[in-house]
């Protein structure tokens, strides 16, 4: 059923301010399902569910599926749409204040059609988390699928921090019609793989360290990168160390560096008992 007519049934419209646009075309959502590698052993997390048509075809697809709707007025709508399904587990709440390892206790796969105002802040949620998931599929607007797969000289602090984690692709771009309400600009669906990255660590105090100098880096973006680094607590003839050491020019700004180049920097600096 459209989304309009499923919503005009229970009274409702949708939320501006959650930022809802529901996907209804089901070629769509097939292809987010494949994009996902979803099989019969997934246990799958799945950022909210809306009216339940990609949840449907996960339940079809996959163990498990966990499904977080921070609205509660489409909690009605789900349960009697998902009622057929006893591999689903519907949970009334913001996922920014779920513990993951509540649910999982071994990788997991993360389903999510995401609004704009939250996306970054549910990567960094659930990235840092201590049970990570293996993938992580996200429908979000295309030019912010753009900003996390970006490569220098276009980096941000938020594609560092993605790119840390995982490899980031985009694997699928959708056009606004697909959704209701009809939102302003196209979407693209973007994979996330975590297992057997380049920088997968699970040493804590790297990671603290590797992000608190990422941070300094993109702190004023229009300065040079030898002047950033001053938060860090260095003074100029060290950072001037520093950099000459990894052959990074300091004039150099940090959208312009490569994941290899921090972590460099960020050995360098760890040497140096920061």
């Amino acid at each position: 059923m459209h989304p309009k007519h499923l919503l005009q049934q229970f009274g409702l419209e949708p939320k501006k301010s959650l930022g809802q646009n529901f996907l209804f075309d089901e070629a769509v959502l097939g292809r987010i399902v494949a994009a996902g590698g979803v099989t019969a052993v997934d246990r799958v997390l799945e950022i909210g569910p809306g009216l339940g048509s990609l949840t449907r075809l996960l339940a079809q697809t996959a163990a498990a599926v966990t499904a977080v709707e921070l609205d509660e007025r489409l909690l009605p709508i789900l349960r009697r749409e998902l009622q057929e399904f006893e591999n689903v587990r519907l949970v009334h709440g913001d996922i920014l204040a779920q513990n993951p390892a509540d649910w999982f206790f071994r990788p997991y796969k993360v389903m999510a059609n995401v609004p704009y105002y939250i996306t970054g802040a549910i990567l960094r949620h659930l990235l840092s988390a201590a049970v990570k998931p293996s993938r992580m599929v996200l429908t979000v607007q295309k030019e912010v699928a753009e900003r996390l797969t970006a490569v220098p000289p276009h980096m941000s602090l938020l594609a560092v921090s993605v790119q840390f984690y995982g490899q980031a692709q985009i694997v699928d771009t959708i056009k606004a019609g697909a959704f209701w309400p009809r939102p302003a600009v196209d979407s693209a669906v973007i994979r996330i793989d975590l297992e057997g990255t380049q920088m997968n660590t699970d040493d804590a105090d790297f990671e603290r360290a590797f992000f608190r100098l990422v941070r300094a880096g993109f702190s004023q973006k229009r300065k040079q990168l030898q002047k950033n680094l001053r938060q860090l607590g260095l003074d100029k003839r060290r950072i001037g160390e520093i950099l000459e050491k990894v052959g990074v020019d300091g004039r150099r700004r940090a959208e312009t560096l490569t994941l290899a180049e921090w972590r460099q920097l960020n050995d360098a600096i760890h040497q140096g008992h920061l």
